[in-house]
């Protein structure tokens, strides 16, 4: 590393979960983020603060005024503009050691795997079921380990799923085996702002301690919190045999 980097990162380089050792795996890895929105804005700016060497951000939408209430890597300059090179100029500026691509593009099973095939681990911050379903495929098929998240009105949830790096394991299919007919929209319910940026910051902490090796990972596993009472919980996902994507 450069004299510039290792003062960037001397927070990082004094943690013993991390090191040196770690911090050169955070430089040599590629993240993949689905969704430049309010999971994948927040996991974006502290993934690229702590050193990621590439982060592939990919979101077919454009910035719109109520982004602005809990997608804190947007401003009110940033209207208008496509949500994956608004965020990506933004990370940019933040840090410029890592490379930022941004991708204009709508995930489905067609290109999943054009997008995600050299990712170290893929986080998952959409907000639809065509699309998480996509992913988990691609994931699991090409041996991607995946963070998901999802938050709605004031609650959140990450996940782990490594079905891919571990046939073991649960895949997201197998703790949503079909998409509910009911689902819920934060354009519908709403959702309480900084509770995107408690989520997403969350899954930018497992994919840090999945490439570094730090602590125990979410693998199989669902985080729960409730913004109301400030509470959380965290509870154990088990592999369905039926399931279609990984059974």
């Amino acid at each position: 590393m450069e004299d510039e980097e290792i003062e960037r990162y001397a927070r990082h380089l004094v943690l013993k979960e991390i090191g040196g050792p770690g911090q050169q795996r955070l430089k040599a890895s590629h993240i993949v983020i689905i969704g430049a929105g309010g999971l994948g804005g927040p996991a974006a700016l502290y993934l690229a603060a702590a050193g990621i060497g590439r982060i592939t951000l990919i979101d077919p939408d454009v910035v719109s005024l109520d982004n602005l209430q809990r997608q804190i890597q947007f401003t009110t300059a940033d209207i208008g503009q496509p949500k994956a090179a608004a965020a990506g100029d933004h990370l940019s500026n933040l840090n410029p050691h890592g490379k930022i691509i941004s991708v204009r593009e709508a995930i489905d099973a067609e290109n999943a795997g054009h997008w995600l095939a050299d990712a170290d681990i893929v986080l998952d911050g959409c907000d639809n079921f065509e699309t998480r379903f996509a992913v988990n495929a691609a994931c699991h098929v090409l041996g991607k380990p995946l963070v998901s998240g999802a938050v709605g009105r004031w609650s959140g949830q990450v996940g782990l799923f490594a079905s891919g790096t571990d046939r073991n394991q649960p895949c997201y299919q197998c703790f949503v085996p079909a998409m509910p007919p009911d689902a819920e929209t934060c354009e519908r319910v709403g959702v309480v702002g900084a509770l995107t940026g408690i989520a997403g910051s969350m899954m930018a902490l497992e994919a840090i301690k999945w490439i570094t090796g730090a602590g125990t990972p979410l693998t199989g596993r669902l985080w729960l919190y409730d913004g109301l009472a400030g509470t959380s919980r965290t509870l154990k996902i088990t592999k369905d045999p039926a399931c279609p994507v990984c059974g």
